[in-house]
């Protein structure tokens, strides 16, 4: 894509990231109406600023000349477990591309922007979690080279 760039995120990229959060939340509730809140909810709950003012937080956007379509975050930290040995570790929040921009390697790009700080700060892993719905998020990581983890399953029962 010409005149793409990916950069870190600054505050004055934060009402156009709001609408993209918005935009990611409305698909997610779009697609899984049972399972998740709307996006005005989660509107209302939840910012993309919260990123932006921490310092274990990362987020990164795709521009277009000066229209960001694209975004993602995530953070670092420990992964500690009962079970398991702690591992420093890093996470995908969010990734989103508007969908006139996907299948053009946007999100690709993003998630190496990410992928390669997370190196930086000593990561060893990077986790994502993916809702079973989400096909193509699931082929995206899996391509990027990730794989099974953990398996969350889930049932829904009937009260009397």
């Amino acid at each position: 894509m010409s005149n793409l760039s990916i950069v870190a995120a600054r505050a004055d990229d934060l009402e156009m990231l709001n609408d993209l959060m918005y935009e990611l939340h409305h698909e997610h509730h779009s697609a899984c109406p049972e399972h998740f809140k709307t996006a005005e909810d989660i509107e209302q709950e939840k910012s993309i600023a919260r990123y932006l003012d921490s310092p274990e937080c990362l987020v990164y956007v795709a521009k277009q000349n000066d229209s960001i379509i694209g975004f993602i975050t995530g953070h670092f930290c420990e992964l500690i477990s009962t079970v398991s040995k702690p591992v420093p570790m890093g996470s995908i929040d969010e990734l989103y591309v508007l969908p006139e921009f996907r299948k053009q390697g946007v999100a690709t790009m993003l998630y190496k922007k990410l992928e390669t700080t997370l190196i930086d700060y000593g990561v060893e892993q990077v986790f994502v979690e993916v809702w079973a719905f989400n096909k193509n998020a699931h082929r995206f990581y899996e391509d990027s080279g990730f794989e099974p983890h953990i398996a969350w399953l889930r049932k829904s029962v009937k009260h009397r």
